[in-house]
């Protein structure tokens, strides 16, 4: 800390130290400078970053398909898929496919997708409820 200094006189201790004069806040009044080796400061720099991005969980979309007259054994399947996604952090996006003359009955995926959300209630949130798009029926759960 050696206070206000002239640039002049900044510059000339930086060079008999070794090191580089490096302006840390150009917008104060008068700018901040720092006499350090900035080949390390930006080395530093860099791996800091390259820690931050490591550590960051990026959240996927993951699908599960069902139809409208699943049977028990492999809607418990799709469920532990469901699940297993949940725990890991991801999304989920449940689309249930109608075929034929199943789109009359859409009364009928409308329940399988509410026994979902029930399944999943205590472990996930549901983001965007059952709409109708053509002939999928999908919802996204989220994990809480």
């Amino acid at each position: 800390m050696l206070g206000v200094v002239d640039i002049v006189k900044a510059l000339k201790l930086a060079e008999e130290s070794g090191l580089d004069l490096v302006e840390v806040s150009p917008n104060s009044d008068p700018p901040v400078c720092k006499i350090l080796d900035y080949g390390k400061y930006k080395y530093e720099a860099q791996k800091k970053a390259s820690i931050a991005r490591k550590k960051q969980k990026v959240i996927e979309v993951k699908e599960i398909k069902l139809r409208p007259n699943i049977d028990d054994h492999d809607y418990d399947i799709k469920m532990k898929s469901i699940n297993r996604f949940l725990d890991e952090g991801d999304k989920v996006k449940v689309t249930l496919r109608f075929r034929g003359r199943e789109m009359s009955h859409q009364n009928i995926g409308l329940r399988v997708l509410e026994r979902v959300k029930e399944d999943v209630e205590s472990i996930g949130k549901i983001e965007q409820f059952p709409k109708v798009e053509g002939k999928l029926m999908t919802m996204v759960v989220a994990p809480r």
